[in-house]
Order: C-alpha cells, then structure tokens, then sequence
C-alpha cells in the first residue's frame, strides 16, 4: 500500500519538484501553500509523512508544528527551512519534528530522511501494537490458582528446562507459554507455534524439520522447518497428544541428539531450542492406551504445569468480562457495555466447557449484538439465562433463526455451524475425537470448519 506525504510550503516551484521526486518514488503526494489549507487537507487526509516548511504565508511552521503533534502524533514532521539555524532546528526537534533540511534542498536526502521517518514510525507502530497485544493477551485474574500460575512462571521461566503445559481447551495454555518465553533468557529470540492438531499426518515432517528442493512432489525451494526456525528461541508445540506415533519418534530423536535432517538430505543440522508442549489430555492414560510413547512424555514432562479452568477460578469472571469488553471496545469503538449484577451472577453459575475463550466470545457477541449500555438477562443466550446454565442455544427457540430463513441452503449452513460448534465445545475442540463421535473422518471435519469458518477465539 503506497504511503502519502503531505508537503506544506508556500513555494510552487519546491511543492512541483518534491511531488515530482516523491511520486517517481512510489508515494502518494498532496500539497498545501499554507497553514490553513494544510489543516483543511489534514481533515481529509490521513498523511504518513509531512514535510513542513517554517516560513508560511499566514503563519509560523514551528508554531503549527504543536498542533500537528497533538492531532497527529504518530505522523512524522520533517522541517524545511532556508533560513535555518542551529538554533531553529534544536527548537523545532524539541516540539517534536523528526528532522531539519535545509533548503536549497538535496533531493537524494528528502528520499532517504523520508524513507527512515517512516522506517522508525512503522517500528514504533509494531512495538506499540505487540506491546498492545500484550497488554491483551497477559494472564488475568486475582485468584489463588492464578497467583500460584504466575509463581510457577516466574521461577520456571529464566531457566532453559523442557515445559509440559497441560490444561482444558480455552484455559489460555499458549499465554502461558508466551508468557515463560518473554520472562526467558531466550526471549529476544524467536517464538514458533506449531498446531500439531490442525497439521496433517503427511505434512507435519515436512512443516517440523523442513525439506530441500525436489525432496517431493511440489517441494519447489529448499524450505525451513519450525524446529530450524526457532534455533536460539523456543518452540511450543501445541497438543502434542494428537501427534502420530511415527512422528513422534521423530520428534524423540531431535531432542534427544539436538540435530536435525530436512526431508530430502542426510546432513544434519544442529538446533538449541527450548521445547514448550501443551495437551489437553491426560498423557499417562494415553501412553496406557498405546497412543503416546512414554519416553517422549518423560523427556517432556521436566517441568508440569497445570493451568486451571474458568469453573475453579469463578471470582476472576468479572474481571475477565471487564477485560474482554474494554478491548473490544478500544479496538472497534461503539458502545461500552457494562453487566449487570445478575448478568454476573449467571455467568458465575455457568460451568464454560470452552473457558476462558468461550468467555471471550460471549463478551464480544455482547458488545456487537446488545442494543442497550447495560446488558440484562434477557441479552444473554438462552442456554445462560436460566439459573442453573442447563441446555443450549438449540433448545430455546434457536430453530426459530433457521425457519425464518427463505434459503435452505443458508438454514442448513447455519444448523451445520451450530451443530459443529456446539460438540466441538463439549470435546473441548479436540477434532480427532468430535471426528470419531460424530462418525466424520479427521481431513472432513477439518474442511467443513475452515468452509464454515469455524475457528475458537483466542483465549
């Protein structure tokens, strides 16, 4: 997407010249000859850049440079002057102007101070939104099983020993990992994720250690694993439990001896990685029924923790709620939306089979649908309006949505949602079982929830 700059100065021939260079360099250029033209274009426009020259018609640059700062404080300002001073520039850097240039004007510095004006804005936009979605994604709660989380953190996190995270779906179990990796010494390096569920069988070798050109049928380049990605960083390997016996094998030898070969060659690769796992089933009972290799749960199991569902932490609802409503609020704006005592109390009732994120995505169903500030009983859906949270949505008047469609097309795709959704939830989003229990095979289901764009909000 081309950037725009916005270049204020009262000089024509130095407006010409300056959209001219910009323009062949890929940007989009607006002017103004004045104060109170760039403040009306600024109405209209969203600038990524301005350059602003100090001596204007009807007024004084570095007297506008303030207000520009105040309304536009993400927006770089570099300042154009030919009768600059040292002086000048020290004062318009200290009301905040990235650069000074002095006119008569090099051409080659306008491009590269511009280019490095909005190299520095968009990392300053990336460290504010990473610090944001921090912000978002931190472990909330007051409770003593998460105080007790955060001890086990702290004290876990600064070492480099192997995690196993075991906890429900929903519970928050990759916050927990990101949280031990930023606390880490390892924490400027990277951090990969990897849905042993999500990935097929025949592609997780590939997507894990990686592969050469020609290694199969499309292996177009030489490509990377996730195992190679994360060297000098940590890997979390997300619901381990689900991974095949023969890939798990696999996984045994590289922690074992630290190397690894990519599909396709024989030279190894050494890696120093940390191994963060999470599983939302119970390990031991898997390895009894043959579907876990008990060497790799030893090596794995070094440091356990146990992340506790939103039913045995139910005083920490409020707060939650209060979280999710304010970062959807901040995020997209509308209403505030605030519970009521009895909205709270209901919620306080329920067991969330999906947790922490089934929470979440009430929240912002609520700060969407809800028509009124305070959200009553009555907003909730119907399987929460009773005191005792018993039932579904299906079961009070959720057919009425499907009969009221004219399209049988749409009415099946929406039961076809509900229905996914809801035993998805009850095998706490485990898809090779809701697989099996629905009688649909694992790469079905999987099409039918990415078609009907079936995904769990993030905890």
């Amino acid at each position: 997407m081309k950037k725009t700059i916005l270049i204020i100065d009262d000089e024509p021939d130095i407006c010409q010249s300056m959209s001219d260079i910009f323009s062949d360099e890929g940007y989009n250029v607006i002017t103004a000859g004045d104060g109170n033209e760039a403040l009306a274009k600024l109405e209209k426009e969203a600038p990524d850049l301005i350059f602003l020259d100090i001596w204007l018609p009807d007024s004084d640059g570095l007297k506008l440079l303030p207000g520009l700062k105040q309304e536009h404080p993400q927006v770089p300002v570099i300042m154009i002057s030919g009768h600059g001073t040292i002086e000048t520039a020290v004062q318009a850097t200290k009301l905040g102007a990235f650069d000074f240039i002095e006119k008569p004007l090099s051409l080659d510095k306008l491009v590269i101070t511009a280019s490095n004006a909005l190299t520095i804005s968009k990392l300053r936009e990336e460290n504010v939104q990473l610090r944001k979605k921090y912000n978002e994604n931190r472990l909330i709660g007051d409770c003593r099983p998460i105080l007790q989380l955060r001890e086990q953190i702290r004290i876990i996190a600064p070492t480099d020993g192997w995690v196993l995270i075991v906890g429900e779906n929903g519970t928050g179990k990759e916050m927990v990992a990101r949280e031990i990796h930023r606390l880490s010494n390892r924490q400027n390096g990277p951090f990969i994720d990897v849905n042993c569920a999500a990935i097929p069988d025949n592609l997780i070798e590939s997507e894990l250690f990686g592969y050469e050109k020609g290694a199969f049928t499309g292996a177009e380049r030489r490509q990377k694993g996730k195992f190679e990605l994360s060297n000098q960083g940590t890997i979390f390997l997300d619901e381990i439990g689900d991974m095949s016996l023969n890939t798990q094998a696999k996984i045994l030898r590289v922690l074992q001896e630290n190397t690894l070969s990519r599909l396709g060659s024989s030279q190894p690769i050494e890696i120093d990685v940390r191994i963060i796992a999470a599983t939302n089933k119970d390990l031991e009972e898997e390895i009894k029924a043959g579907n876990f290799r008990q060497d790799l749960y030893f090596r794995l199991n070094v440091l356990p923790i146990q992340v506790p569902p939103l039913r045995d932490r139910r005083e920490d609802i409020p707060l939650l709620c209060e979280t999710f409503i304010t970062n959807y609020y901040n995020n997209h704006g509308g209403t505030y939306r605030h519970l009521s005592p009895e909205v709270i109390a209901r919620l306080k009732e329920y067991d969330w089979p999906g947790n922490v994120r089934e929470l979440k995505n009430l929240m912002e169903r609520l700060s969407i649908m809800c028509t009124s500030e305070l959200v009553q009983v009555s907003d909730l859906p119907p399987y929460l309006r009773s005191p005792d949270g018993a039932g579904r949505a299906t079961e009070d008047g959720q057919w009425d949505d499907f009969l009221a469609s004219n399209s049988f097309n749409d009415a099946t795709k929406a039961f076809e949602k509900l229905y996914l959704e809801d035993k998805l939830l009850k095998n706490n989003w485990n898809i090779s079982k809701t697989a099996t229990l629905i009688g649909m095979t694992r790469r079905n289901l999987h099409r039918k929830i990415n078609a009907l764009e079936i995904s769990p909000p993030e905890a």
